[in-house]
């Protein structure tokens, strides 16, 4: 079948697209526009033309596949100012998404009609890049400018109902789309409306002062990205220049962002994040366990956060505790919680109240016995979880699906521990729970296929990033935080200071460095994960005993108002001498000679330490794919997504590059911390990488 069909209803011409999965302007679609615009115009007997799609969605934007290559005429561009060019009204119908250049279509057309639940934006800058077929200069012209600024530049989407009030969108079809869209350009005929042409109407700036304020906002808030900032620039253009002149400028600036390293990065980013999603060796007609109820045991703040995530899924959830205090501690956080969204608009109170309403608390195991999942969430301690799979796998019912938050832990002892190990799987969370994307769902060798697939859906229920992954010390992504961490303790004994490793790893673009992180998340919880750790560490990682001693002073970090960093009360951060002089008599008690270090070196350990431990998880098949280590760092730890991930970033280094630099730390901090891992050696010396290992 043609992606684009021309259907005739009465005087009314019906372009419909059909182009599964989401109907992207790819070149085929694009030329049967083309046609469709055409033979409008050729045929006296058509007054007007609809432009609808089949399947769930509208045009959801470009076809990415297409990106990096020469585009095929027509191009986007030459189809939006055809359809504005036409004599003829144009209508487009949307609905699902109007996305990019789907969205940039729909604002070339005279009328726009919508669905209800449709929703509108312009994303490109989350691929790096801004919208490049007319979007910056044309959504000005309909919409206020702050909302053009927050549609453009934050890469927002609104729903019909907002589009209809700002004027994007003329009317929420009711029921038929294709139908109601037929009828609305009925309408229009027996009304003698002309074709209206954005590109016609002015761009009126209701907030002159507002660039300035966007620019400030995204430098701080979007720090390292290019795109946000070109497209606030571009925005400005619709209200200074002509309209002809905005788009030559508009094409220009995407292209040439398009063909940066930063939009490869992001278009890798977002590529791999789909990738994931169907799971290497898991058939995609594996039928998924049905989930009705959960249920979490553990009431600590991981507990809580999961809870949340399943009651906003529309899942009740029962969180098991062993004190009636503990049980009523979580409900009242949970409260508060919903409270505090309430109080930032974020949900309107009834909501609030239907979510609440689902989350119930427990003190008996028999209460759990209906569940068709559980999240065990208690401390880092093996032995306390192997008591609690052994009680869940006797009290289950049969097919339920048990599975543990643990970050690190041995999750095969705890599947042995529940006398049926073919129903146990990791789900590993990151703190806030409730608010962090990515979800590490760990298969050992006995997880079922059914298992690792419900759990996969369900990821996507409970609106996260659902990546699966082997059993294994740390898993992913705390195994690779840990080699990180390790260097970054190495480098204070050796003459860093605390905030010298955090300014190095922030100005790279995570959002914190190292240190900032265990001060927000408290050095009493790094430590009890570091004792739980401290048989399987290195002596020298061991004698690393920092951690210990700012405990014992009682620094805690943010919550103490102490830690590596003294804090205020607004809990800003400041290097403290203390520190420095802790630091410095440890280096001097273990005989270590401080020297200055350059950020160079600081980002590199880091960095390469991370790299060659994800070459290690990929030989050992934790992951069988450099996808999995990159979406996890890009979604869960804060890896900059122009950068692309750990893995890609090595790639575009180049792994001979990175190798050589392993030898060498390898000679100066030890050949167990540096040594090139096997596979990494291999692609190196092949010059190859870890997305081409051929």
């Amino acid at each position: 079948m043609e992606p684009v069909s021309f259907l005739a209803r009465g005087r009314i011409a019906v372009a419909v697209i059909d182009h599964p999965p989401v109907n992207a302007l790819a070149h085929a679609v694009r030329a049967g526009l083309t046609d469709a615009l055409q033979r409008l115009a050729a045929d006296a007997e058509l007054a007007a033309l609809v432009i609808v799609c089949r399947g769930r969605t509208f045009c959801a934007g470009a076809d990415v596949r297409e990106f990096g290559k020469p585009f095929k005429d027509p191009q986007l561009g030459e189809v939006v100012e055809r359809a504005e060019a036409s004599t003829k009204p144009v209508v487009a119908a949307m609905h699902g998404t109007a996305f990019g250049g789907g969205l940039e279509l729909a604002l070339s057309c005279h009328f726009r009609v919508a669905l209800r639940e449709t929703r509108l934006g312009l994303p490109e800058v989350k691929l790096g890049i801004i919208p490049g077929a007319t979007g910056t200069q044309r959504l000005p012209r309909l919409v206020p400018v702050r909302s053009a600024l927050t549609m453009i530049a934050e890469g927002k989407d609104i729903g019909a109902p907002e589009a209809l009030r700002l004027g994007l969108i003329d009317e929420i079809i009711e029921g038929d789309l294709e139908l109601g869209a037929v009828a609305f350009a009925e309408r229009l005929l027996a009304k003698g409306r002309a074709p209206r042409r954005t590109s016609e109407l002015p761009a009126v700036l209701d907030e002159p002062a507002v660039f300035d304020e966007f620019t400030t906002m995204l430098a701080k808030k979007q720090r390292g990205f290019l795109a946000p900032l070109e497209a606030v620039k571009a925005v400005r253009m619709a209200y200074e220049v002509p309209f002809a002149e905005g788009v030559r400028r508009e094409n220009e600036m995407c292209m040439r962002l398009l063909r940066g390293a930063q939009s490869k990065a992001q278009r890798h980013a977002f590529a791999i994040e789909r990738e994931v999603a169907r799971v290497p060796g898991l058939s995609p007609d594996t039928v998924p366990r049905e989930i009705a109820t959960a249920a979490v045991v553990g009431t600590g703040v991981m507990g809580r956060g999961i809870a949340v995530c399943f009651a906003n899924a529309g899942i009740p959830v029962r969180m098991f505790a062993h004190k009636a205090e503990s049980a009523a501690a979580a409900m009242a956080a949970i409260a508060k919680l919903y409270a505090g969204m309430v109080g930032r608009g974020a949900i309107a109170q009834g909501e609030s109240g239907r979510r609440l309403a689902l989350v119930t608390s427990t003190l008996s195991y028999e209460d759990l016995k209906s569940a068709d999942i559980v999240v065990e969430a208690i401390a880092e301690d093996l032995a306390a979880k192997t008591q609690v799979f052994a009680r869940l796998g006797a009290v289950c019912r049969p097919g339920a699906i048990l599975t543990s938050n643990t970050s690190f832990l041995d999750l095969r002892a705890l599947a042995e521990a529940s006398g049926r190990p073919a129903d146990v799987a990791g789900m590993h969370f990151f703190n806030p729970a409730h608010a962090m994307r990515l979800l590490e769902l760990v298969r050992t060798p006995a997880t079922a296929a059914d298992v690792a697939a419900t759990l996969m859906k369900l990821g996507k229920r409970l609106g996260k990033v659902a990546v699966v992954v082997g059993a294994g010390e740390g898993f992913v992504a705390n195994r690779m935080l840990s080699r990180r961490s390790r260097e970054a303790l190495f480098m204070l004994e050796e003459g860093a200071e605390p905030s010298q490793v955090d300014r190095a790893l922030t100005q790279f673009g995570f959002p914190l460095g190292p240190f900032a992180v265990q001060d927000l998340a408290g050095l009493d919880v790094v430590l009890a994960t570091r004792r739980a750790r401290l048989s399987s560490l290195t002596t020298r990682e061991r004698a690393a005993d920092l951690l210990e001693q700012l405990n014992a002073l009682g620094r805690l970090g943010q919550k103490s108002g102490a830690g590596w960093y003294g804090y205020d009360t607004e809990r800003s951060a400041t290097p403290d001498a203390l520190v420095s002089e802790l630091i410095a008599r440890h280096s001097l008690a273990r005989g270590i000679a401080r020297r200055a270090i350059a950020d160079e070196e600081i980002l590199e350990r880091c960095l390469y330490a991370m790299i060659n431990e994800g070459a290690r998880l990929i030989e050992a098949g934790v992951v069988t794919r450099a996808h999995e280590i990159d979406v996890i760092w890009l979604h869960g730890l804060g890896f900059p997504a122009y950068h692309g991930g750990p893995m890609y970033y090595a790639d575009q280094l180049g792994l001979a590059k990175v190798r050589e630099r392993l030898l060498r730390y390898a000679e100066e901090v030890g050949a167990q911390y540096f040594t090139p891992a096997p596979l990494l050696e291999r692609l190196a010396l092949a010059g190859r990488g870890f997305y081409e290992p051929g």
